[in-house]
């Protein structure tokens, strides 16, 4: 019998790494079986021997690439917001399909449009893994043009939190306000803040 050792390094492992690592398909259903690994989709393990850090960002770059945190999570992370979200917020293109979510964490999925989608994305760490997300002026923005859903005393916090920020940059949260259309509500905003 094959002894199993996977390298506890690695939260996520491909079926393609896995079989230069010399595990046949059977041998990686084995250890599905064993609970080594879980199988996340067609191609991708998670691997229960991982002993590092587990982030809510982990599962981004290992099973949705495309995902960028967004809105109230990426509002959380750059601490503009006493909130805690319920899920983390991912922006996916209109067009694109996510066709596996993970149980924990939930992930709730929103649907940009092209424009809204590729403005504003850099990578960050969190200290355990890098993810996408939106910069801080596309997500003040992305706020305001959701506020009806994520709530005017959220969105008078966030947009009062950036507006306090050293190293704001109000010409580029106007770009954005202006190119998504959300620039009368950002001036209307801002009149009433400041």
């Amino acid at each position: 019998m094959k002894d199993f050792l996977l390298p506890e390094s690695r939260q996520f492992l491909s079926a393609a790494e896995l079989i230069e690592m010399g595990y046949s398909y059977y041998y990686i259903n084995k250890m599905v079986s064993q609970g080594l690994l879980v199988k996340i989709n067609k191609s991708i393990y998670e691997n229960m021997m991982f002993k590092g850090e587990i982030s809510d960002f982990s599962y981004l770059s290992a099973i949705m690439p495309n995902a960028v945190v967004c809105l109230m999570s990426a509002a959380h992370f750059y601490n503009l917001t006493t909130y805690l979200p319920d899920a983390v917020d991912i922006a996916i293109e209109n067009n694109m399909k996510i066709t596996t979510l993970p149980e924990w964490p939930e992930y709730r999925v929103y649907y940009f449009s092209k424009e809204r989608y590729e403005n504003g994305i850099i990578t960050a760490n969190d200290g355990a893994v890098d993810f996408r997300i939106y910069d801080i002026e596309k997500t003040v923005v992305d706020i305001l043009g959701y506020r009806k859903k994520m709530g005017i005393e959220i969105t008078k916090e966030i947009l009062h939190s950036y507006l306090g920020r050293k190293g704001r940059n109000l010409n580029k949260l106007h770009r954005y306000a202006k190119k998504l259309g959300v620039e009368p509500i950002l001036r209307t905003y801002l009149e009433v803040l400041i």
